[in-house]
């Protein structure tokens, strides 16, 4: 149950986002969600893509370069110690966190953290014996 994610380097300039989301709309791509960390010279966009395959291969085809990465879809409440509680979960399990982001599907229902694991294999494991609820690829794109 763990999900595919594009990860893709883009110049810190203006109009490369734009470029880097124009490429997947032409190709029908659709974002379900996004992450962008910058540095001075670059950023690292991440996202949740209805087909990360094609995904890739459109951002290629634009210059970018794009890899596919294993993350795993938490889903958490949508109030004050919902992620709180996740995260004691991982603590107890002694999973390790290299990165998060997260979206809300319905303000005050459900919410979704995206968590890069260092093994997401055992991550999934390890949450769903703590009754977390790995959400899979289907059940995310489906909102």
């Amino acid at each position: 149950m763990k999900v595919t994610q594009i990860s893709s380097f883009i110049e810190n300039r203006p109009g490369r986002l734009h470029a880097a989301c124009e490429a997947l709309a032409a190709k029908g791509v659709n974002i379900h969600t996004l992450m962008l960390a910058d540095t001075a010279e670059f950023g690292i966009l991440r996202l949740i893509v209805a087909d990360p395959e094609a995904g890739k291969v459109a951002l290629e085809a634009a210059g970018y370069i794009a890899k596919l990465t294993e993350v795993v879809a938490v889903e958490i409440p949508d109030d004050a110690g919902g992620l709180a509680g996740i995260l004691a979960k991982a603590d107890a399990a002694k999973l390790d966190i290299e990165y998060m982001y997260a979206f809300s599907t319905a303000v005050g229902q459900r919410a979704v953290v995206i968590i890069r694991f260092s093994d997401p294999d055992q991550a999934v494991d390890e949450l769903l014996a703590r009754g977390v609820n790995v959400v899979a690829p289907v059940e995310l794109l489906r909102g």
